[in-house]
């Protein structure tokens, strides 16, 4: 472990729940995309938020969640909305 860590946004805990689903690199990581990612994530832990999903879309983009744009949080934030509930 330890490499997916070192991108922006990647803690521990999510590196390791990103293994537990399979990821182990940042190719496989942008090749799954933010949503599918976290999908698989959440399929392992129920409370993974909006902010889980914003943080694998900013390590896709090499970004801090903060720096994602607006429309991107838009498209991402309507996304999370369709399974809640």
């Amino acid at each position: 472990m330890g490499n997916l860590s070192k991108l922006s946004n990647i803690g521990k805990v999510i590196e390791q729940q990103l293994y537990e689903v399979g990821i182990t690199t940042y190719e496989q990581l942008e090749k799954s995309g933010s949503k599918q990612a976290w999908l698989k994530i959440k399929s392992i832990d129920p409370s993974a938020c909006i902010h889980r999903l914003y943080a694998l879309e900013g390590a896709i983009q090499g970004i801090k969640k903060s720096q994602l744009p607006a429309e991107t949080k838009a498209e991402l934030k309507e996304f999370y909305n369709s399974f809640k509930g």
